[in-house]
């Protein structure tokens, strides 16, 4: 006697996939609040299971799975084709409300990177639902389908058991070979690999990899440069950007992420023997800051963040300049967005020949720069102190 025909090893790994997704991804949903790491674990999974998805549907139209037992009645045959087509419904449905439901939030701006490696966009053109309701009806649909995807799991696993059972040949082997009776290969020999992993590749490629190559992404499309506030400077220092930096640090969920600033220019007329006339002038390009964490990377170009598509320059106007004991202090303005600061900067300074080697540091406070006042006002996740480290190797100019 012949034995029935077992679908093949690519729509086996995709199917058990896919399955332990949905099914880790329903108890990681009711379990992540607070927590931002899991939340993107969460989003990184989810769009994991949509780019296999398109791979299992694919895979399924180019290979025909095995025919349903012959003694299964017209009406269970009916039946399990319904679930099944609702399965792939839901595997389309749960991760896209999810995206969806990241593209219209309003309140709480925090963007998807793919296990905490690729920039994931929102959603285009979902405006009109970035509002307290059209989240909220994004919200419920999303959370429902959670319990759809159980009830449907129940049937699933119910028919196939009953069959299991009841069945003449059996069906649980035909998913699981080996472990419940032999199995013979499938009727026809599995074509089209590539097709069904290169269209989720393609799908990837098209909404995470164009976006990025052209500069898009979240406050990505900039203005013309804002022009430097205040009066001319006449400059007898010049940088070397090589050997000079601004860093930046804080803490977040109690952790200390680093950051820095990849392009900046400044303007500097000092002379320690006339600190009166000293001045500096300090334009940092925004968009250039760089943290530890692609997650940070990406979330300071948002809006409630520096704002670099309305924003993309902040300066640092120093002036008032005094010797210390320890070197020297000034004032420094950064202004930044629509708000301004005035903190002291204290730094040390070297003046070898024609090379000056400064170090210096200050701290901010982000409530007053208005940073991440929508998502965290009161320094819940992210620490109200950015400390700021700056290092500057410059020539005499002229």
């Amino acid at each position: 006697m012949p034995y029935s025909a077992r679908y093949s090893a690519v729509a086996i790994a995709l199917h058990w996939v896919i399955a332990a997704g949905i099914i880790f991804m329903i108890g990681l949903g009711w379990n992540m609040e607070g927590s931002e790491s899991l939340y993107q674990l969460h989003k990184s999974i989810g769009i994991t299971i949509l780019l296999l998805t398109v791979a299992r549907i694919v895979w399924r139209l180019l290979n025909r799975p095995p025919a349903l037992p012959g003694d299964m009645k017209p009406w269970e045959k009916t039946l399990s084709h319904g679930v099944h087509v609702a399965f792939y419904a839901l595997m389309f449905l749960m991760p896209l409300t999810g995206w969806l439901l990241v593209s219209t939030s309003y309140d709480f701006d925090v963007p998807t990177v793919l296990y905490g490696l690729v920039s994931w966009p929102d959603i285009p053109g979902v405006g009109f639902l970035s509002n307290e309701t059209g989240h909220a009806v994004v919200e419920f649909v999303h959370s429902k389908l959670a319990w759809v995807a159980i009830i449907l799991l129940g049937l699933h696993v119910a028919g196939a058991v009953k069959h299991e059972i009841s069945a003449e040949e059996g069906v649980l082997k035909r998913m699981i070979p080996g472990l419940f009776g032999k199995t013979s290969q499938p009727s026809a020999p599995p074509r089209a690999f590539f097709a069904a992993f290169g269209a989720a590749l393609g799908v990837f490629i098209l909404i995470a990899g164009v976006p990025a190559l052209f500069g898009g992404g979240s406050g990505s499309a900039s203005p013309a440069a804002e022009a430097p506030a205040g009066a001319a400077i006449e400059a007898n220092w010049t940088v070397d950007p090589a050997a000079s930096s601004i860093e930046f640090s804080g803490t977040h969920e109690g952790s200390i992420y680093r950051g820095a600033f990849n392009d900046w220019s400044a303007e500097i007329q000092f002379d320690p023997d006339d600190l009166d006339a000293a001045r500096a002038r300090v334009t940092v390009r925004t968009g250039s800051a760089e943290v530890n964490r692609k997650l940070y990377t990406d979330s300071l170009k948002s809006a409630e963040w520096f704002n670099v598509s309305q924003h993309p320059q902040a300066t640092v106007e120093l002036g008032n300049f005094r010797q210390t004991d320890d070197g020297y202090v000034a004032d420094a303005t950064l202004a930044l967005k629509d708000s301004s600061v005035t903190v002291p900067f204290a730094f040390t300074l070297d003046i070898d020949s024609d090379t000056a080697t400064m170090q210096g540091s200050t701290s901010v406070e982000r409530t007053p720069l208005n940073l991440g006042q929508q998502s965290d006002p009161g320094a819940d996740w992210v620490g109200e102190t950015v400390n700021i480290t700056v290092e500057v190797r410059a020539s005499r100019a002229g």
